[in-house]
């Protein structure tokens, strides 16, 4: 087989982390003497250029929009031609079926994890290969990661969570595949690497932990480990399962560069465990912590504060400093992130968690201040803060201001049928033309004074100013 030229795009969807699919694939390629060349998004210089396979990554479902405007722009370049176009990665194994629908395109489910997937004159594993560092270097898309080891030691997830979709992409557990080998093999292409970045989805599932951990410290990430006078850092970045950690797991964490470690809090019915876990990270000396919180998935707004509370309590009693992350369900074939778990969840409160984690960007820190200022000192505060005017909610500082006062004086005043009214009426009216005409026709005096304070809303996604910190 001669050389190709090859043809890697990553859609325009935003993403910090860069596409190891891709990266993989092309070190593929390069292995078999091909030419790739990496674009994000639509490229208008790459239709000059005869390519032999176009390939096309994907990540979550509810970027389908992009995604597919990005797909059909490739494939109307080739003219419809559809042999010399691959679909692989998440969205494209969790709906293949309306991709296929919409483009003509079959996608690759799953992950090419066996050779002869791509070519039937190699025994090359497409997902055993180190990814390739230099694909980015002529693109001004910056990604992080770059300098550290990242990938996979084990694969799939020994549990079948309804929300995840772990079960479809990776159906199949692998214990442990070996880092010293691709450690070394990178280290030899690229140059030594200062991190170590893992996206095992329940990495603590492996019958091998204890080997994994030996290999990890061998390789120069044992606790206090430094490279060219830099602390380096061990990250299991999915999160470890709260459920089937011990106590000899957190003893075998504190022997290396853990940080932070992540323990996932899905919700709150896993608190009695959640917390053994923090507690055991405390006694072994692991205090940089975080979380994933997931929220809107058989859950209440007063079930998700009270998880982020837990946080906080924890930071004050053990010493422990845990970063939480809320993350908004989504379903997994759901084509934009407008999913409301109803009737707990409603598009106010929605919002209003949106609002105060943009401020943050996306972290509940572990300061105790700044939390009850952003999210409230009791259930019943959250709940009042989520009713609030989105301007209001956007602009608050350490001390409430004359405004927030007088708004919150008069919903205090409202009766809980009068609360429930606002409530739907900020739910069915969500632009200022439609409140107005509501506000005119509620005869509602107490409702009507209150309703004035979102006529002035924004009426787009505008950038938040600050919490004082």
């Amino acid at each position: 087989m001669g050389s190709r030229n090859i043809l890697l795009v990553e859609p325009r969807y935003p993403t910090k982390f860069p596409p190891l699919g891709l990266m993989k694939l092309s070190t593929y390629h390069k292995a078999l003497g091909d030419r790739v060349h990496f674009v994000k998004g639509p490229d208008k210089d790459v239709p000059y250029e005869y390519w032999d396979r176009i390939y096309i990554t994907s990540l979550f479902t509810y970027h389908w929009k992009i995604t597919l405007e990005d797909i059909l722009y490739y494939k109307n370049m080739l003219h419809g031609d559809t042999s010399r176009i691959y679909i692989g990665g998440i969205m494209a194994s969790l709906m293949p079926d309306e991709l296929w629908k919409e483009t003509g395109i079959c996608p690759m489910i799953g992950i090419l994890d066996k050779p002869g997937l791509l070519d039937g004159d190699n025994d090359l594993v497409v997902d055993d290969m180190i990814p390739d560092y230099d694909l980015f270097d002529k693109i001004t898309h910056r990604y992080s990661l770059l300098d550290s080891y990242f990938g996979y030691l084990t694969r799939g997830c020994v549990n079948k969570c309804k929300f995840c979709g772990v079960p479809i992409i990776e159906p199949n557990f692998r214990d442990y595949a070996g880092i010293k080998p691709w450690v070394k093999l990178i280290n030899d292409t690229y140059g030594q690497k200062h991190n170590l970045v893992l996206f095992d989805n329940n990495i603590i599932a492996s019958k091998v932990f204890t080997e994994i951990i030996e290999d990890i410290r061998e390789l120069g990430f044992e606790r206090g480990a430094k490279l060219n006078n830099r602390l380096r850092h061990v990250d299991f970045n999915q999160g470890t399962d709260a459920r089937l950690l011990k106590e000899w797991h957190f003893k075998l964490l504190s022997k290396i560069s853990i940080d932070p470690l992540r323990i996932a809090f899905d919700h709150v019915r896993q608190t009695r465990i959640y917390s053994a876990s923090i507690r055991l990270a405390a006694k072994y000396g692991i205090h940089n912590l975080s979380n994933y919180i997931l929220y809107n998935y058989d859950d209440t707004p007063q079930e998700l504060w009270q998880r982020l509370k837990l946080n906080i309590d924890f930071n004050r009693q053990l010493g422990v400093q845990i970063y939480s992350f809320p993350m908004k369900y989504v379903p997994l074939d759901a084509k934009d992130r407008t999913h409301i778990f109803e009737p707990h969840w409603n598009w106010q409160f929605i919002r209003g968690v949106q609002r105060i984690l943009n401020v943050t960007k996306g972290i509940v820190m572990p300061g105790e201040e700044f939390f009850y200022r952003a999210f409230g000192e009791s259930e019943e505060t959250f709940l009042r803060i989520l009713h609030m005017p989105e301007r209001m909610l956007m602009s608050r500082g350490r001390v409430p201001g004359e405004e927030e006062r007088d708004w919150v004086s008069k919903f205090d005043n409202l009766t809980n049928g009068e609360k429930a009214e606002l409530l739907t009426i900020l739910c069915e009216n969500r632009t200022k033309k439609n409140l107005v005409g509501t506000i005119r026709r509620n005869r509602n005096g107490q409702l009507k004074h209150i309703l004035d304070y979102y006529l002035t809303e924004p009426e787009a996604d505008n950038k938040l100013t600050i919490f004082d910190e």
